[in-house]
């Protein structure tokens, strides 16, 4: 290969102009010699002001560039040409519907010894994958109870819901962006914890969802092909992109990675070592009250408190929304209520109570009782009240999904029918965000504790076996003792 200075090769393409913005016609960007193959290997970055630079003194490993979606930039699909004038007002007025930039440069992508592991619930990419994705949600006793006729009744329960929740995604683009995000948030993280974290440096990302591809065991089996365990050893860390613990999350996620460490590596004894050569798991279960976390959440809220007239601003009510739980789940002790409410002090802390504020709780499913107050019943009591100015602030999500372009932005909005309420940008690729994360990540590797001292606490009404396996499994040998 030439010296990278004698290679006359140069880009062109890529630019946000307001056509490609109001069209979301986006061409990818090319070499002028090479075209979209890229067989020059050279570095090309996006700008923040949307141009694509070149820099031919850095050659590296081939990635090929790509564009935004268009259903990602103005939040439209072909199925969603039939919703109303009303209806994309108040996507207009949001405008909060962020496509996921390009990841700036290819993270290490060697067989290092830290596998950095993004776990989250997940969402269909495109409606075709709706029913899998219901089926698996509903399949899942931790997140929804249904007793002993789950089996029965959640693929019933998917199915019948599978047309509703179809319309949904099509709404708002015709499948969710959360993997987009997560993978982005998880390669750039990787990146800084490279330079912060060097003596655990390569850091190589990858994610792991609950419910839609890429599944655990997906990713497990990606573990092994890029030369983790399978007699290679090789250190990964379960890192959740749940901020709050929960069992029906975090503890969800957690189960699925034991099952399927035990089927692909064999079973391991609590307390005992692991066989040589497998993968040496660790895992970040929770991190409600990080400085990253509140600075984003707090910088993010001070952006759309500018929107309001400078006189009313301090009497802008801030209601912070997470995804409730069942009652069952709160009364057993599950940590989570009280761990979003600690993100919420938080943040107002930082915020030096600027503002009134209010915890409420959004996506109940079912008859049974679940955490209240509802989020929309919420929003239209302070309406009603003539408190119309609030700013909706997803307290509990990492990036945008189905709970924030659809179900804040398009149902309680759009309820509310006034331009006074508003929704706060959700985390998305917020580098304070991201440079929390690796951030935390460095500090748990630094420390090689297996997992928080919380962790080792099981709910005080917890009677489950897999719940008390998998907390032993993942304290090892350090804190096994600990977890009654």
């Amino acid at each position: 290969m030439p010296e990278a200075a004698d290679v006359p090769h140069t880009v062109i393409g890529y630019r946000t102009s307001a056509e490609t913005l109001e069209t979301g016609n986006f061409e990818a960007p090319k070499c002028t010699a090479c075209g979209p193959s890229w067989s020059c290997h050279l570095l090309c970055v996006i700008s923040s002001r949307g141009f694509v630079s070149h820099t031919p003194s850095v050659i590296m490993s081939f990635r090929s560039p790509f564009a935004i979606p268009r259903q990602l930039i103005n939040g439209t699909s072909l199925g969603a040409r039939s919703i109303t004038s009303a209806r994309m007002s108040c996507m207009s007025r949001r405008g909060l519907a962020t496509a996921v930039p390009p990841v700036t440069q290819n993270s290490v992508g060697s067989k290092g010894p830290t596998a950095m592991v993004f776990m989250n619930m997940g969402g269909p990419s495109t409606t075709d994958e709706v029913q899998d994705f219901l089926s698996r949600l509903f399949a899942d006793g931790d997140l929804i109870p249904l007793g002993r006729l789950q089996s029965y009744i959640g693929p019933l329960i998917a199915k019948r819901r599978t047309p509703k929740i179809q319309k949904q995604y099509a709404e708002i683009g015709g499948g969710s962006p959360i993997r987009k995000w997560s993978e982005y948030q998880c390669e750039e993280m990787c990146k800084i914890l490279d330079q912060i974290s060097p003596e655990t440096a390569p850091h190589k990302p990858y994610v792991a969802f609950r419910y839609a591809a890429p599944l655990t065991e997906t990713m497990y089996q990606q573990l092994f092909d890029d030369g983790f365990g399978q007699g290679k050893g090789g250190r990964a860390v379960a890192f959740t992109q749940y901020p709050q613990y929960s069992c029906s999350t975090t503890g969800s996620s957690l189960n699925e990675l034991w099952k399927w460490r035990n089927r692909l590596e064999g079973k391991r004894a609590s307390g005992e070592a692991e066989p040589a050569g497998a993968i040496e798991w660790s895992v970040i279960d929770r991190w409600p009250t990080h400085s990253g976390i509140v600075e984003a959440f707090a910088q993010n809220i001070e952006a759309q408190l500018k929107t309001y007239p400078e006189d009313k601003r301090d009497k802008v009510v801030l209601l912070f929304s997470a995804h409730s739980l069942p009652m069952s789940v709160v009364n057993r002790g599950d940590p989570y209520p009280a761990e979003v409410a600690a993100t919420v002090h938080a943040v107002m802390q930082r915020l030096g109570f600027s503002n009134p504020y209010r915890l409420c709780w959004q996506s109940q499913v079912g008859p049974k009782a679940w955490l209240g107050a509802q989020t929309s019943d919420t929003v239209q009591e302070y309406v009603k009240r003539g408190q119309t100015d609030l700013i909706l602030v997803p307290i509990a999500f990492t990036s945008d999904h189905i709970e924030t372009l659809y179900e804040l932005d398009l149902e309680v909005m759009e309820e509310a029918n006034s331009p006074g309420v508003k929704r706060a940008e959700s985390l998305n690729g917020n580098p304070v965000f991201i440079q929390g994360l690796a951030e935390i990540a460095r500090d748990h590797l630094q420390k090689g504790e297996p997992c928080s001292r919380q962790m080792t606490l099981r709910c005080q009404g917890c009677t489950s076996e897999r719940c008390l396996g998998q907390k032993k499994f993942f304290a090892g040998q350090e804190y096994s003792s600990l977890v009654v």
